[in-house]
Order: structure tokens, then sequence, then C-alpha cells
């Protein structure tokens, strides 16, 4: 798999839309993250899972799945390097990631939050005038 197929199958699911978050491309359902592309360079996607989520995924394929070093890795973010992965296999982890932001979204009740650029800066809907 590769970039493209990434982004193709995040967009897949319905309400997907991709953003960005600090300047790179980012996959969203009701304004919130479930995956990204900012480790792409180095040939990962990653995903936002919970960390039993994380440990299944590791422990059943470690040729395709790592925990992201850090912080980020110990709150379930988890690269998946893409070369090593199937179409199954990349399907069923960004559904993953995309029935978990789904699901959290339905038990807080918020609202979707309003899209923002890179800088940070809420983006306007229509055309300024």
């Amino acid at each position: 798999m590769n970039i493209a197929d990434f982004r193709r199958i995040a967009l897949s699911f319905p309400a997907a839309e991709e953003s960005s978050h600090m300047g790179q491309p980012d996959f969203r359902v009701d304004g919130r993250i479930f995956a990204t592309l900012a480790s792409a360079k180095h040939g990962y996607g990653n995903l936002m899972l919970t960390l039993e989520q994380q440990t299944t995924f590791v422990e059943e394929m470690p040729e395709v799945f790592l925990p992201i070093p850090g912080g980020w890795g110990r709150m379930g973010m988890t690269h998946i390097r893409l070369a090593e992965a199937s179409e199954d296999v990349l399907y069923g982890a960004l559904h993953a990631a995309w029935k978990l932001r789904v699901e959290k979204s339905a038990k807080s009740g918020k609202k979707k939050r309003a899209p923002k650029d890179s800088l940070g800066t809420p983006k306007r809907k229509g055309k300024r005038g």
C-alpha cells in the first residue's frame, strides 16, 4: 500500500474528510482526527487507536504496526508501515480508528468542531466579502 491508498481508504468512510494539522494531512470524522499522514515521508500512516487496540495490532502483526515513539504512542497513536500492509489490513486498521472516533463523538454528545487552518485559526465558511 502507499499514501494514495491510505488517503483513498480513509476518505471512503461515511462523513470522513481530509484536513491538516500542523501542515500535515489528517483525516477526520465529526471534526476529530482518526488518522494522519504526518509520517508519510518515513513510509508510515498514523492511526489513533486505544492502547488495547494498539497492543493487539502490534502483537498480531509487528512487521506492519508499531507504536509511535514517546507520549503519543503511550496514548495509542500507532504507525502502520504502508509498504508492508495489505489492502485488507489497511482498511481494517483505518476502520478501527474511524469507528473509535465515531463512537467517542456519539458518547460525548459534543458538536462537530469547526475546522481550522494549519495555524490553528478556525476556517470560515463561504466567501469573504
